[in-house]
């Protein structure tokens, strides 16, 4: 008999409405019908679901998920050691990501030296020096860390809004991209990317590679950076991360 939309949503911790817009789309259809006309799962449409979650949890859109799950030149097996090869790629990253630097940057808690009215100038509703504790704790050893200390802890108001200004210049330009159907990988996005590290550069601290690569993977991983991307445009996050990992490859 199969299982039932409902066992399978328990079983895969998504929601009904989710499995019926696969399945209106055509990516995950049931293999058969009850009698009275429901959706019956069975062991292989479950396998496929399984795959299809490994890629959204990777970030791919869901056209993609569907032209690789559907390519007739890829076997099941395949299909595990890419996933694998993927998962095992992106925790080396978040294990370096731990080790490295910041919040400094998108947080702009260190040294602030503003009066509460200064500060809500700047930073409305934000308060960055609710962050401070955390940054010291987990980057307080860093070379960056001191290094982003030392310089914001001179800035005034004025410097800080140049530094918010160029920010948000560069997502604006991040966005146009996005909606345009442009590539992370395309030349544009990388030379963007570069920018964005040297924006950090001349705002808080040296930027390696490794440290960017860092940066785009937090702004995936950590639900307070997405929540700020995806605030100016959903699928930000995601695509200024693959812009930044497609650079770092490039001048590798």
């Amino acid at each position: 008999m199969g299982y039932s939309v409902g066992q399978v949503a328990g079983f895969a911790g998504v929601t009904v409405r989710t499995l019926h817009h696969y399945d209106e789309i055509g990516l995950l259809s049931p293999s058969g019908r009850s009698h009275a006309g429901h959706r019956r799962y069975d062991d292989a449409d479950l396998d496929r679901l399984q795959r299809i979650m490994f890629y959204r949890e990777l970030g791919f859109p869901l056209d993609e998920v569907a032209t690789l799950l559907d390519d007739p030149e890829t076997d099941p097996r395949e299909h595990l050691r890419r996933q694998h090869a993927l998962l095992t790629d992106r925790i080396d990253r978040l294990q370096q990501m731990a080790k490295a630097v910041e919040h400094a940057m998108e947080a702009k808690k260190m040294g602030i030296n503003l009066t509460p009215e200064e500060k809500f100038e700047v930073f409305g509703d934000f308060d960055p020096d609710e962050h401070a504790e955390e940054a010291e704790r987990r980057w307080g050893d860093t070379d960056a860390y001191k290094e982003s200390a030392r310089r914001t802890a001179s800035y005034t108001k004025e410097d800080w809004q140049r530094i918010q200004a160029q920010e948000q210049d560069i997502n604006r330009r991040f966005v146009a991209l996005l909606e345009a159907g442009t590539p992370a990988d395309s030349e544009q996005a990388m030379d963007l990317a570069e920018e964005h590290r040297g924006w950090i550069n001349g705002s808080y601290y040296f930027c390696t590679y490794e440290i960017h690569t860092c940066l785009g993977e937090m702004y995936v991983a950590d639900e307070r950076f997405t929540a700020h991307y995806d605030g100016v445009r959903t699928g930000l996050a995601v695509f200024v991360r693959d812009a930044i990992m497609a650079n770092a490859v490039r001048k590798a």
